[in-house]
């Protein structure tokens, strides 16, 4: 795994090479092994790369990298699993002077015999590539399909500037952050930025699925999209008898090719067992499995996690945190990341990836299945949802706010707690009443992802537009099209953001194998009438998994990955949190609304149910202000954070 950081300008050769190489080391924890730097002399085109060494170890496989034939240069961050197959394939359309055994050479050389749309089309694998073709002069930004590795692009003072994070385009000497109110809304919304904004002006994320083309520096983009899940829907019939179990096999044995120790992140449900239990099967020596634990029960899956470890014969490593060691790290997760964030499973990500790194560099994990096969509550209650509030009335309907407001979630919990089917009953109960004034399918949806219904009521000034959403999902049945727009916004925008900024923070790469192209594609072609059924999800992954691990080990109510954010915060953290609310702050930064903001703390702290995640968004997005404020680096300014209207 890597970070790629570059810029296309018309200063100086000296003064450019400079400012990359101060970008590309502020990208050090995501390739701590090398750094490298390239430019296109007199043209103003400028690589830099940090290296961490997964594939061929040796300075073969060093970035930038030209092409054998000289007519590319590329940085590139990620893997592509196939490339072994890739290179076959090249060597039988005629001999070639390999220089080493990297998958950055393969590419380079795929690149070059079929161009990038049909070389693209062979990769397996997750990336983000800045391809500079010499010969054209064109650069291209390239991110994977599901958008496992970021990129963004920006312009700074007219130089065109594009980077794996934002944190390196702020060592740009001549940034100056000016917030989007536009992107700050949507943060609000969802706790988390969408693609293609990011929180600032001229910034952008590129698409998953997508390249973006410049033929120079001051150009508008080219988008081209190269690969669009919508299209999946219906695309082919249902997968045959054991082709979903062949790919899965597959796709697992394609990540754990390594010149590194690797291992894996176990929670005991059923995505990752199911990835360590293929893995297992493929390895001749225990997988060595990691795994954190809560000393609070309602919030720990860690025995879980022993039980299937143990029952596959691993090599397994479990760190049991207490309060006290979980909310030293809380202040620090600002830092790790380069815009706001705050989806609250950001924390035991970052301690699980902590203690992976101890003994491995490479882990996978078992992200995506809830995505792919129908995980989420929302899946599975979706349909009940909407048939029934069709037939509330209109006039009871427009209160919905109102009565989840008046919910008393706190107490049904306590009064409920290991007598019902389901974890936190008042939280879901509260929840059912704020989707009473849906009006669509695609509302109805919004709102199940919506920290704040009306974010704009927190902000000072509101932007003059609100985000649009992504494009209209095809018709399909309801259950399918919330499906869809988790795979193609909640999966790369909160899931795989999480992950990676995680994972790389403590420079472990994280592989995601359910999220391999090929299963995605399969798993689309299954009808959702196959993944759902009496109130459970993820069926097909549910029979394979069944005959490796006795479901008496993972078949449980389905908990996720979160923390006590309602009770820390009313708690021990309660310091930090009025420190980041503090009035006289809210006012000096002139974002914020400061009556609403203390309005909605005040009933958090009354004890109103269903503020947890919106408030700790609130925090996340103070505490990463508040980590700008203090970055002075090369000159760089971080003073402008009201941004334009």
């Amino acid at each position: 795994m890597c970070g790629v950081a570059g810029l296309w300008t018309e200063r100086g050769d000296a003064e450019a090479a400079a400012i990359v190489r101060t970008m590309r080391d502020a990208l050090a924890s995501r390739g701590p092994d090398d750094a490298g730097a390239w430019f296109e002399p007199g043209c103003g085109l400028h690589l830099g790369h940090r290296r961490l060494s997964i594939l061929d170890l040796s300075p073969e496989g060093r970035q930038p990298m030209l092409s054998l034939g000289g007519r590319y240069a590329l940085a590139y961050n990620g893997e592509v699993y196939n490339y072994r197959q890739i290179r076959r394939e090249l060597d039988e359309r005629g001999p070639r002077a390999w220089r080493g055994s990297s998958d950055t050479e393969v590419l380079l050389a795929a690149i070059e015999e079929w161009g990038l749309d049909d070389a693209l089309r062979r990769f397996v694998g997750m990336f983000a590539l800045a391809l500079w073709d010499r010969r054209e002069e064109r650069l291209t930004l390239v991110r994977d399909r599901l958008g496992i590795k970021p990129l963004v692009f920006a312009r700074v003072a007219g130089d065109l500037v594009f980077a794996s994070t934002l944190a390196a385009v702020h060592r740009h000497p001549r940034h100056v952050l000016d917030l989007d109110p536009e992107a700050v809304e949507a943060y609000l919304r969802f706790n988390y930025v969408p693609a293609p904004l990011t929180v600032e002006h001229d910034a952008w994320k590129v698409r998953p699925g997508t390249y973006v083309e410049f033929d120079s520096r001051n150009t508008e983009p080219r988008e081209t999209v190269y690969w669009e899940p919508r299209r999946l829907l219906g695309s082919g019939p249902p997968p045959a008898d054991g082709e979903l179990e062949a790919l899965l096999r597959d796709a697992v044995r394609l990540r754990m090719i390594s010149d590194v120790p690797l291992g894996a992140l176990l929670s005991g449900g059923i995505d990752s067992s199911m990835v360590v239990a293929l893995m297992q099967e493929a390895s001749t020596r225990p997988v060595r499995t990691f795994s954190i634990g809560n000393t609070r029960a309602d919030y720990d899956e860690s025995g879980a996690a022993a039980a299937v470890a143990e029952h596959l014969g691993c090599d397994h490593t479990a760190l049991t945190v207490d309060a006290d060691t979980a909310l030293a790290w809380v202040p620090e997760l600002p830092h790790i990341l380069d815009e706001p964030f705050a989806d609250s499973s950001l924390l035991p990500t970052y301690l699980v990836s902590r203690l992976a790194r101890e003994q491995v560099t490479v882990a996978l994990s078992g992200d995506g299945g809830d995505e792919l096969f129908g995980g989420y509550n929302r899946h599975i209650w979706a349909p009940r949802v909407w048939s029934a509030l069709r037939r509330v009335p209109p006039g009871v309907r427009r209160h919905g706010e109102r009565l989840a407001a008046l919910t008393p979630a706190e107490w049904i919990n306590r009064a409920f707690a290991n007598r019902l089917p389901v974890r936190l009953p008042g939280d879901k109960l509260r929840k059912a009443l704020g989707l009473l004034p849906a009006r669509s399918p695609e509302h109805l949806y919004e709102l199940l992802q919506s920290q704040w219904p009306h974010p704009a009521q927190l902000l000072q000034r509101p932007p003059s537009t609100s985000w649009s959403g992504r494009p209209g999902l095809p018709t399909a049945s309801i259950v399918e099209r919330m499906m869809l727009g988790d795979l193609v916004g909640y999966l790369p925008d909160d899931i795989l953001t999480k992950v990676d900024r995680a994972s790389m923070a403590v420079s472990l790469e994280a592989r995601v194998p359910l999220l391999d192209h090929r299963v995605v594609e399969l798993a689309m072609r299954i009808p959702a009438s196959e993944k759902i059924q009496g109130g459970r999800g993820k069926l097909p992954l549910r029979r394979l998994l069944a005959n490796r691990v006795p479901a008496a080990l993972w078949d449980r109510p389905k908990m996720g990955f979160g923390v006590p954010v309602g009770d820390w915060l009313r708690g021990p953290l309660r310091g930090w949190a009025e420190g980041l609310l503090d009035p006289a702050t809210l006012r000096s930064d002139a974002l914020f609304d400061v009556s609403a903001v203390r309005g909605a703390w005040a009933s958090f702290l009354a004890g109103r149910s269903g503020l947890d995640q919106g408030i700790w968004g609130l925090l996340m997005f103070r505490g990463w202000q508040d980590s700008m404020k203090q970055t002075r680096v090369g000159g760089a300014s971080a003073t402008s954070l009201v941004g334009g209207a």
